[in-house]
């Protein structure tokens, strides 16, 4: 029996997939909603999962929040940046499935569109060396769902995109990772994915290990050529 080949790099997810932050994210939004005397609602918050901080704060200036954008992304980031320095919350699985994939010495790339400075914090609370690589929203000119950060990341990490594997949770981070031409897995969690036949579907990175991120890799080729 053949035994799948080792992904050359595993690209990360950060929000919803590495730590549970969107609640943060809502609380964020909701406050600046209210000030200027509007509602918003989860339904409302969970499109703008996985999506580029700038359109998520057009649509926040839609529900009448009349700031400039910089101002409605610096103070989300400020916020939810406080709220994990206070507590991180860890998605189940994914520390585990990470230190794996560190301890088989597969490059690894932290892919999020929140800014640079709140990515960086979050590294550094990681309990060990967790990534190579950051590619922050701050850092890309298209955010998700375009395939810039991935393929950014790949670059970074001189490997070729197609041997990578992405783990998402969005519909825009799912978007961008198949985009990128990287095998994927979405691991849905605060938004609803599609099954497809260009992406896996896991319901949890708990028990999962490196047989399995292989075994994406492989069964993802043809449907990525």
């Amino acid at each position: 029996m053949t035994v799948p080949k080792l992904p050359a790099a595993v690209l990360w997810d950060m929000d919803g997939t590495l730590v549970d932050s969107e609640p943060f994210w809502f609380e964020a939004e909701t406050a600046l909603v209210e000030r200027f005397g509007g509602t918003w609602t989860t339904e409302q918050a969970r499109v703008l999962v996985g999506s580029g901080l700038h359109d998520g704060a057009r649509v926040l200036q839609d529900h009448g929040v009349a700031l400039p954008l910089d101002e409605i992304v610096r103070w989300q980031t400020e916020h939810v940046t406080e709220r994990l320095q206070q507590q991180i919350p860890w998605r189940p699985g994914a520390l585990a499935l990470l230190a794996a994939v560190r301890d088989a010495g597969i490059p690894t790339a932290l892919v999020t569109m929140s800014q640079r400075t709140m990515a960086e914090a979050v590294v550094a609370a990681m309990p060990f060396g967790a990534f190579d690589v950051v590619v922050a929203g701050d850092d890309v000119s298209r955010p998700k769902p375009d395939p810039e950060a991935y393929l950014r990341a790949a670059e970074l990490l001189g490997v070729p995109i197609e041997d990578c594997v992405a783990v998402e949770d969005s519909p825009p981070g799912l978007a961008s990772a198949v985009g990128s031409g990287a095998a994927t897995v979405g691991v849905p969690h605060h938004a609803v994915l599609p099954d497809g036949d260009a992406w896996r579907l896991w319901t949890t990175l708990e028990g999962r290990g490196l047989e399995d991120l292989a075994q994406v890799a492989a069964d993802l080729r043809p449907a990525l050529t």
